[in-house]
């Protein structure tokens, strides 16, 4: 489905550095600050941004995370005390927070044209334990995961620039039926949606990963423990 759709522009780009977090001095890029750029986008996403694991985070499949802007008022109503955290911005790490592109309204493989960059959504997000630390919540990770409020992850198709003040404009749809917010809630359940996982399977676009959780499913007939990846204290 081709289009051509115009959000609004980007108000602002977040980076940042790898520090360490917690007990065991973990390293993280997750704390990130707004930029004023502009910015160069390459494969592996924004030169200048850093992730501290690189084999969870970053990379071409998650070269840049996208958080809603509308989620951050959800956020605020029902958990009060994580207004703090919230208004330090990029609170969920993200690099690109925009108001109305939610879950519910972008769907995997959704083309974008952003300044002179064009990007494709690759998946989800699959919340770990670190946002525990971030937000001093044990089970903040399960919260993300349990609402669906995850954000997501591009691939970059065309390398360029981008800056506060780019248009983002929505420019092909391949697979409208598969919103984030459907993938996220597949993936979130302990049931078996053998066709859902079947087809999820089947999706050229979807990050390659994601593909795998789906046939490993499907091939052992079970879910897999999130208990490392939510964090201890967090419900699995």
């Amino acid at each position: 489905m081709t289009l051509n759709h115009r959000y609004p522009i980007i108000s602002e780009i977040n980076v940042g550095e790898i520090v360490a977090i917690g007990p065991q001095r973990a390293p993280t890029g997750i704390f990130k600050r707004a930029t004023a750029g502009p910015w160069h986008v390459a494969s592996d996403g924004l030169l200048g941004d850093h992730q501290g694991d690189r084999k969870n985070h970053g990379g071409p499949e998650k070269a840049i995370h996208q958080y809603p802007a509308d989620s951050y008022a959800v956020w605020r109503s029902e958990y009060p005390s994580l207004i703090p955290i919230l208004e330090q911005g990029a609170a969920f790490g993200e690099n690109l927070c925009l108001p109305l592109m939610t879950e519910e309204t972008v769907c995997v493989g959704d083309i974008y044209r952003i300044g002179e960059v064009v990007l494709q959504i690759s998946q989800g997000r699959q919340p770990c334990w670190k946002l525990n630390l971030k937000f001093d919540r044990p089970d903040m990770a399960w919260l993300v995961q349990k609402t669906g409020r995850t954000g997501w992850y591009y691939r970059v198709l065309k390398s360029g620039r981008i800056e506060p003040g780019s248009t983002v404009d929505l420019v092909e749809r391949p697979h409208p039926d598969w919103t984030i917010a459907r993938l996220n809630a597949v993936i979130a359940s302990r049931s078996l949606a053998h066709d859902e996982l079947s087809e999820m399977a089947a999706l050229s676009v979807l990050a390659e990963s994601w593909r795998n959780l789906a046939r490993r499913r499907l091939e052992s007939r079970q879910v897999e423990s999130w208990s490392k990846r939510l964090g201890q204290n967090s419900e699995s």
